[in-house]
Formats: C-alpha cells, sequence, structure tokens
C-alpha cells in the first residue's frame, strides 16, 4: 500500500513536471512575442535575456539602437538601466556592512553632519536603512526637479540641502512612496564610509569582479559609445529620438548605462547569495547581507486579486518584492527620458529576465516579462500584449481628453477674444525655497515661463481660467505642460503661484505640486 502510494506520488510528480516544462517558452517563442511587442508598443529597440539554473539560455537583441542611425540591437548593446541601478546602491552599501565599516541602522547625520529632514525628529532618528526603503514620508518624487530635467544647475550638496524644505505628506515609516533623491543622499554615503567616489566604487567592487567590463556607472563613463542606444519618445504623436536626459549627480539613483550580457552576470550573482565564479569560491557581499535586502522593509498594499495570486508586495533594499504563485519574486524597474527596463528574478526557480527597451512604454516590458514568466509558472496562456495595450490605450485616450478640452477651451477663448487678463500683473520673479527662482515676463506681447536653475523649463504661459494659467513647455519630448495658478495681494496684483501637471500620464518625476513660489520682485 505505501509503496504503491509512493509510486503515485512520483508519477503525479514527473506528469507535473513534464506538464510544466512543456510549456516553457522557446526561443522561437520569445523571438515572435517580442517582435509583436516592437509593433503593438511602437518601440525602435529592445534586448532580452533569461537566465536559467545559472547560465543565459537566451540573449538576443531586436529592432534598431536608434531611428536616426537604424542601426541594429544585440545583446551588447547598451541601454540606460535606471533605477535598477538602485540595488548596486544597496549592494555598496552591504559591502560596507560586511566589512565593518557601517551597520544598516546606522544614523545618517553620524556620516553626514549636513543632512537635515523637514522634521527635526525625522532627522535625527534617519538611518542608513531609511535612505534605501521609501519610507521617509516625503510624496513621490518629492524634490525630483533638482535634476530632471537634466539640464539645470543644482549640485549634490544643493539636493542634500534643499532636502530640510521638502515637507513630508505622511508620518515617517508609515507610508511607501517612491523616492529618488535619498538614493543620491545614500550614494554620498558610500563616497563618505569608502573614501572614493560612488562611481568607483561601483565599478571597482562589483562591476570588476563579475566581469562586467562594457558596463559603466553613467553614461559619460561608458567607454566605447559605438554599441548605445538612443532614447526615443511620442512627440506630438510620432516616437522621434530624444535628448540623452540624466544628471550626473543622480548616478546611484538611476545612472547605470549595461547590456543583457553583463546584466546576466549581475543576476546569476544576485540568485547565488552574492556568491560567483567557479564553484561559486567566491563572494560580492555576505549571505546575511543578501537576506537583509531581500527582507521586506516597507509594506505595499495589495488591492483585489491578482494576476499572479500575490499575497504581498514589500520594498526591500534596492528591490521590489512579492510573492507570484507561491514564489518570492524580486524585481525593479527603471525609467529614464525615452528609455526603460526591467529586471525580474525568481530565486526558487533560479529564473531571470532583463528586459530593456529604448522607448519609454513600461507596457512592453512588461508584456514580455510576464508572458515569459507565465510560460515558467504554468500560468494558462495569456495574451499579455493585448492585455497591456487595451490598457495603454484606455489611459492614453482619457488623457488626450483632459488635455485637448483644455486646448480647446484656450482655444475657444482666443478665438473669440474673451482674454481680458492684464498680463502685468502677474509677470515678475518669484522663489520656491527648495527650486529656487522663476521668472514669469512678457516676451513679443506673450506671457513666459523661465525657470533660473532647470533650463528646460520654459515656455509660453496661455490663459485659462480665473487666474490660472497653462505653461506649455518649448521641449515637446517632455509631455509635461503645467497648470501655473496665481494668488493675487489685495491689490490684485499676483504675489503666490502654485503648479500641477496637466496630464495623469506626466511622469511623476515632475513634482510640479511641491513647489510653493512667493514674489520677490
Amino acid at each position: 500500500m505505501k509503496l504503491k502510494a509512493f509510486s503515485l506520488i512520483v508519477i503525479v510528480s514527473v506528469c507535473s513536471c513534464m506538464s510544466l516544462c512543456a510549456q516553457v517558452i522557446t526561443a522561437a517563442e520569445i523571438d515572435t512575442l517580442v517582435e509583436k511587442t516592437l509593433k503593438t508598443f511602437d518601440v525602435p529597440g529592445i534586448a532580452v535575456a533569461v537566465v536559467k539554473d545559472g547560465k543565459i539560455i537566451h540573449a538576443k537583441g531586436y529592432g534598431v539602437r536608434s531611428l536616426n542611425t537604424m542601426q541594429k540591437v544585440d545583446e551588447h548593446t547598451l541601454f540606460g538601466i535606471a533605477s535598477n541601478s538602485k540595488a548596486f546602491t544597496s549592494a555598496a552599501l552591504g559591502i560596507l556592512v560586511d566589512e565593518g565599516k557601517l551597520s544598516w541602522d546606522d544614523k545618517v547625520t553620524d556620516i553626514i553632519p549636513e543632512f537635515k529632514m523637514y522634521n527635526p525628529y525625522v532627522t535625527e532618528d534617519f538611518t542608513v536603512r531609511d535612505l534605501l526603503t521609501h519610507r521617509s514620508g516625503l510624496g513621490l518624487g518629492a524634490g525630483d526637479l533638482m535634476f530632471w530635467p537634466d539640464s539645470n544647475t543644482f549640485t549634490k550638496k544643493d539636493i542634500i540641502h534643499n532636502l530640510r524644505y521638502l515637507k513630508q505628506v505622511s508620518n515617517f515609516r508609515t507610508k511607501y512612496d517612491y523616492d529618488n533623491l535619498l538614493y543620491i543622499v545614500a550614494g554620498e554615503v558610500v563616497a563618505r564610509v569608502s573614501g572614493t567616489t560612488w562611481e568607483n566604487f561601483i565599478e571597482t567592487r562589483i562591476m570588476h569582479p563579475l566581469d562586467m567590463k562594457e558596463s559603466a556607472t553613467s553614461f559619460k563613463r561608458v567607454k566605447d559609445k559605438s554599441n548605445v542606444i538612443d532614447p526615443h519618445a511620442p512627440v506630438e504623436g510620432k516616437v522621434k529620438v530624444i535628448r540623452r536626459d540624466w544628471s550626473e549627480i543622480a548616478n546611484s539613483a538611476g545612472g547605470i548605462y549595461s547590456n543583457i550580457t553583463d546584466m546576466s552576470k549581475w543576476i546569476i550573482m544576485q540568485m547565488n547569495n552574492g556568491k560567483y565564479g567557479e564553484g561559486l569560491s567566491k563572494k560580492i557581499f555576505s549571505d546575511k547581507v543578501h537576506e537583509e535586502m531581500w527582507t521586506p522593509q516597507t509594506i505595499i498594499p495589495v488591492h483585489g486579486p491578482t494576476a499572479y495570486n500575490t499575497h504581498f508586495s514589500a520594498y526591500g533594499l534596492g528591490w521590489f518584492l512579492s510573492d507570484v504563485k507561491g514564489y518570492l519574486q524580486a524585481t525593479h524597474t527603471g525609467g529614464l527620458a525615452g528609455i526603460v527596463t526591467q529586471v525580474t528574478l525568481l530565486p526558487e526557480l533560479k529564473l531571470g529576465i532583463i528586459v530593456f527597451t529604448n522607448q519609454q512604454s513600461g507596457a512592453a516590458f512588461s508584456a514580455i516579462t510576464n508572458t515569459i514568466k507565465d510560460s515558467y509558472l504554468g500560468v494558462k496562456s495569456s495574451d499579455r500584449i493585448k492585455q497591456l495595450h487595451d490598457g495603454v490605450v484606455k489611459n492614453e485616450t482619457e488623457a488626450a481628453k483632459i488635455t485637448g478640452n483644455i486646448w480647446k477651451d484656450i482655444e475657444t477663448q482666443q478665438k473669440n477674444n474673451t482674454v481680458v487678463k492684464d498680463v502685468a500683473l502677474f509677470t515678475g520673479i518669484y522663489t520656491d525655497k527648495w527650486f529656487g527662482d522663476i521668472v514669469i515676463s512678457q516676451k513679443n506681447g506673450k506671457l513666459w515661463f523661465d525657470s533660473k536653475k532647470s533650463f528646460l523649463l520654459t515656455g509660453e504661459m496661455f490663459p485659462y481660467k480665473g487666474n490660472t494659467f497653462i505653461v506649455k513647455w518649448i521641449d515637446r519630448s517632455m509631455d509635461a505642460d503645467a497648470f501655473v495658478e496665481f494668488d493675487l495681494d489685495n491689490n490684485g496684483k499676483a504675489n503666490r503661484v502654485k503648479m500641477n501637471a496637466i496630464s495623469p500620464l506626466t511622469d511623476f518625476s515632475f513634482d510640479f505640486q511641491d513647489l510653493d513660489f512667493t514674489r520677490i520682485k
């Protein structure tokens, strides 16, 4: 009886394994999947790698690096990995923890005495761990306008100083809100504790040992730029090459350039708990440090049923963590202007998926990653491309309706000559504590917005409703036109300015809502 039961279990297990294995996506199917994704989401180029059981089983480029050159993407083509750089920053700090030079719970002010948050008690309690976990109380993307877009005069010193002016929108350590500035501070912690720059530390202590010889910690540090993508974005309805936008002061938050070949070495090391080399005889960091990085630190709410029966979601140290069909998933995405990327690991399956794209459609990398993941999880066949494309169309339609109605109202006012605002009441110089000065002026009879420290934020202002104007940025690739709302004093003259993005699809790093300008001239 026991023997029969055991045999039955074996038979069921083998059949289950065979059933699962039979569903695993083939290289040819990945090719078809990616080619369809390129066309559906209008992405010029994509690179995909799949790692299984410590080996690269698929690494291939698709499409072109640039619509200007039409050169092909291959497995060595470099992309900006954006916020996938954050895991490198947490790894660097982990190395210093292993060396006894640092503790995750060391106070930031012990390392950077000038560090100061808006609330004094938050400053006093803020730890290195808090820099990495998106629970500071700051709002989504707070202060990102100090490095985004990159044509500005802000320094790393400015960013550290100006944190004190950013008001928390939630209580300290109570709520998840994604943050970039504190990863910039984390990079400065690496520099001050190690005695070298974050860039040098990452390259010498992580990239060089792993033989990531084609990667660099920023675009400027890439030695061979002969095989690098151009960023692309829809500009007034057509996908075009756009300017490469990144500030060197934010490298520890998102500056790394790499390819799927080098990044495969990185994720293989991660799935081996920090070990690498022949017989896993070498290590980047210890098991203890790796466990801490993949331990939930900040809870992210999970609402309703999910495609992968997910019960928990959290942020670790540089990684998003969740359960998918009973397996741990460690993942991260990254987004720059015109470039988005995704890295996904299912360590219990020894499975890693890397998708890099040179167009800012997150739906594209999700469609590819989820389809590949489905095949390994035994999830019933589902058209992820269609699902995600339907969502994109829905969101873009709703956003276009919002922005279209606004511009229609403005055109109607202009056509009927109902705009009677005395623009001289609004001209002047206004200042915000962390962002600096803006100038509202008249140019050729038109009201104009100019930032003194962020030079791409320049554009014509159009009267909208009441004391609210719309600013239309000259750089149309930003897709970030904004409301500019004036408060008036007792004499009817503007004395304060608040802003908000118009489109719900505007990147959260355009944190106009955090600005509060007062007139100084």
